[in-house]
């Protein structure tokens, strides 16, 4: 089982993936940035795969400001120094998990990651990127519905409007593969492929775009 190829999503910030095969699944998905923690993705191409047998992968590659560290510089109250020394424990944060496959700092707060991880969901019942604490992508897996919930914390108006104000602005990507009975869904577009899976897809282009959302069941009764 393997990461499919990720096209990029911009000429600034090139990106990609390895390719992997795949097959589809169940699950209950939202995709949010979580504006209450440290880090907020500005730039990204994420995907995410489900198999029936409850295999899953996440690949998320893209650019991500520290906040703090971003606003700091913009009001001055950080010195070079300052900078350097934060973007050091930034690094050492970011490298303890073993999902982390690149890590690179360009400047004003701004770094990128690729980040991969793939598992058997009834194994890890709850899987999140980044951590708990800073979730923008989480998967959850109840045994007693069949259900799997992949969701975050949605950008509320005020965090948006906040955020813009500083400057800061999402752009981005989100595909979801899955040939599992969908429920619902907000998807840009849905594609059916080949292999008769379908894929969804969310456009994301602003702080106050809603967050990306599906539901998919295991079990066919429950799909409408």
């Amino acid at each position: 089982m393997g990461f499919l190829l990720l096209r990029p999503a911009f000429k600034l910030f090139p990106m990609a993936l390895k390719k992997r095969p795949a097959s589809g699944l169940i699950a209950v998905f939202f995709l949010t940035s979580l504006l209450s923690g440290c880090y907020l993705p500005v730039r990204f191409d994420a995907e995410i795969e489900v198999t029936r047998s409850g295999l899953y992968d996440i690949a998320f590659d893209g650019y991500l400001v520290d906040i703090p560290i971003y606003d700091g510089l913009n009001k001055k109250k950080l010195t070079p120094d300052q900078e350097k020394a934060k973007v050091a424990l930034l690094e050492t944060d970011f490298q303890r998990d073993s999902a982390v496959k690149e890590f690179a700092y360009y400047k004003k707060g701004y770094f990128r990651i690729r980040w991969e991880k793939n598992g058997d969901l009834m194994r890890s019942t709850f899987i999140t990127f980044f951590r708990r604490n800073e979730n923008f992508l989480s998967i959850k897996y109840i045994k007693s519905t069949g259900i799997v919930t992949v969701a975050g914390t949605p950008v509320g108006k005020t965090k948006a409007k906040q955020l813009t104000a500083i400057g800061l602005a999402m752009k981005g990507q989100l595909r979801l593969k899955t040939d599992a009975p969908i429920i619902s869904h907000n998807a840009t577009k849905v594609k059916k492929l080949r292999s008769g899976q379908r894929l969804l897809i969310w456009d994301i282009k602003s702080l106050f775009d809603k967050s990306p959302k599906a539901t998919l069941a295991l079990r066919t009764s429950t799909a409408g």
